[in-house]
This record gives C-alpha cells, sequence and structure tokens, in this order.
C-alpha cells in the first residue's frame, strides 16, 4: 500500500515550491481566534478496537458531533470547528482504522454498519444522548446511513461536501480532472487500465487534482500534513479505491439519493466552489430536503474547513445558533 505514503511526500514537496492557480495563501491568519477552552482526549471501546476521541469545551449549547471524510482521513482536517467551543462541546473522534485510532488488519471490520455501531458506541461512551452531528465527505455517506436508522437525540445534520451517490460523484471528479492539463489526465488512463495506481506517475496525477480540488491552501497547513501521516490507508483502498476519482472498493455502487426526501430535521448542505464534488451538485442535493440550508464556500476545494476556516466557522455556527434545541 505505498500510494498514501508516496501522496504524502509529494504534496510536501509540492506545499513548498508549487504555485498552483488561485491557491489560498495560509500564511496569514484565517480564521476566529480559538477561545482557551476544556479539552480531553482518551480512547473508547468499539465493535473491532479502540477509537481516539477529542472533546473540546463544554459551553450550555447541545454538542456537535464532526464525522471525518475518507474513509480513514482522521480528524485532524477539522480543528478551525474548535473554534465553536466558546458555545458547545465540540466532539472529534478518528474512526476505526483512521487517525490516532488502532488500525486492526481485518478487512471484515470495514463495513458501513460496522461504522453505525462504532458511533453509537461513541455516543454512549461520551454521553451525547442529543447531538447535533456533521458528516464531511465519506462522513457525510455515513450520517445519512445512520439517519436512517432513526437514532434518538439528533438535533441537526450538517452535510458537507457530501455524496449521496458514488456514481454523480465519480461523474463529477472526473469532469474534474478533465480540467487539468492533458498529459495528467494520460498519466491517469494509463495506469488505471494497467492496474498500476501505485505507481509514482500516477501519484503525482493525484497530487495536481489534489492541489486543485481537495486542499488548495498553499502551503498545506500541518495538521494536513499530520492528517495525511495518520491516514487509514487500507480502509480507503477497501473501501474506496486508488483516488478521489476512481472507486474501485465497496462503496463503488453506494446511493442513497432516494432517502433525503424523508429528512425530517434541521439541514445545512456545504460545499467548495473548487470541490471535488459540483456547488449544482449539491445544491440539487440540497433542494431535495424540506427547508435545508445551503451554503457555497467562495475560493475553497474539498477541504472547506482548511480553505475557508473562517467563513466555514461562521456558517456553521450561525445554523447551530438556529436549529431547533440549541
Amino acid at each position: 500500500m505505498g500510494r498514501w505514503t508516496t501522496l504524502l511526500v509529494l504534496s510536501v514537496v509540492v506545499a513548498s515550491c508549487s504555485e498552483s492557480p488561485q491557491a489560498i495563501d495560509k500564511t496569514r491568519p484565517a480564521t476566529e481566534p480559538v477561545l482557551p477552552a476544556e479539552a480531553t482526549e482518551g480512547f473508547v471501546e468499539v465493535p473491532g478496537g479502540r477509537v481516539w476521541y477529542r472533546v473540546v469545551g463544554d459551553g450550555p449549547g447541545v454538542p456537535l458531533l464532526v464525522l471525518h471524510g475518507g474513509p480513514g482521513a482522521g480528524s485532524r482536517f477539522y480543528e478551525p470547528l474548535e473554534a465553536l467551543a466558546d458555545e458547545r462541546a465540540v466532539v472529534f473522534y478518528d474512526q476505526l482504522g483512521a487517525g490516532r485510532s488502532e488500525k486492526p488488519s481485518d478487512l471484515a471490520l470495514w463495513t458501513i454498519e460496522r461504522h453505525i455501531a462504532e458511533l453509537e458506541a461513541v455516543r454512549e461512551a461520551l454521553d451525547l444522548s442529543e447531538a447535533h452531528i456533521l458528516g464531511h465527505s465519506w462522513g457525510a455517506m455515513l450520517l445519512i446511513e445512520y439517519l436512517l436508522t432513526e437514532p434518538p437525540g439528533v438535533r441537526s445534520a450538517t452535510f458537507a461536501s457530501p455524496l449521496f451517490s458514488t456514481a454523480r460523484w465519480l461523474a463529477d471528479t472526473n469532469k474534474r480532472l478533465r480540467e487539468l492539463p492533458p498529459d495528467v489526465q494520460a498519466v491517469v488512463e494509463v495506469h488505471e487500465a494497467a492496474g498500476t495506481t501505485d505507481h509514482p506517475e500516477y501519484q503525482e496525477a493525484v497530487m495536481t487534482f489534489n492541489r486543485r480540488f481537495l486542499l488548495r491552501s498553499d502551503p498545506w497547513p500541518p495538521v494536513a500534513t499530520q492528517g495525511m501521516e495518520e491516514f487509514g490507508t487500507e480502509v480507503y483502498a477497501y473501501m474506496w479505491g486508488p483516488s478521489e476519482f476512481s472507486a474501485t472498493g465497496t462503496l463503488r455502487d453506494w446511493d442513497r439519493m432516494d432517502a433525503l426526501p424523508a429528512l425530517r430535521l434541521p439541514t445545512l448542505f456545504t460545499v467548495g466552489e473548487y470541490d471535488e464534488t459540483f456547488p449544482a451538485t449539491v445544491e440539487d442535493y440540497a433542494g431535495r430536503v424540506p427547508d435545508s440550508r445551503f451554503e457555497v464556500l467562495a475560493g475553497a476545494s474539498h477541504m472547506t474547513f482548511l480553505d475557508a476556516p473562517a467563513e466555514s466557522v461562521r456558517i456553521q455556527r450561525e445554523f447551530l445558533r438556529s436549529a431547533a434545541g440549541r
């Protein structure tokens, strides 16, 4: 599994020397100051192993629980959301196989059903009988699946840069791929056809895509490079595939678009202007959910919380305040 090790090396080199178009300068402050807040960390026993968690703040508002993307990305990419801890607890956890959690080598663990049981175990262990839940990317997939089980105490749902259909996601990401130079597209086509997606040429093409549509900040912030170092390569490859624009894993035929009209809770959809999925796609998703809110993060790509932290926090704060049962 060399693809993400190679990806990390390339990300550090490229971030330090490239001048990607319309890159976001991260050398200046871009988010609200995080107020001093109590934080606790530890591990929770879940089906299959132990997962790491961090709870920041203990304000009177209903807690916000964050479901990270990937699968396998871990929670470091969502650090700017700690700014919300002045009003409520913000709860992060790394799913099994990701981040600072245990990484067992048992492919039978990498199912949606086990991830739902894991989420339930985290809520119970951390006494989250009531919670707002934010799911980003794969976390949005997990969130819609969880909501279909009709869990009690979920006050609102935020679907950040979501996908509700793998086929539609791939249609978007492959359109994004066609925005790249022809030689980059050719490298992707050759190595995917040959099954050599671990090849450095393919990984370099992936990084070209990522600099445009995954994380535009230049240079990448330390939490992003740390997150890549901790990335759960096994769960990502097994459930998804070799890249954001190629799904060969167990989620390749996944679709829950038909579930959106049934949602009956305060719901927010967000997406980056240059996201891997197109804003028009996410707007269509939002239009299927009664009385939902839709926001585009200007200048941001898929990792909106790092590309546009201040605006992401502002939108999330306003939404949580407006959601019933603040």
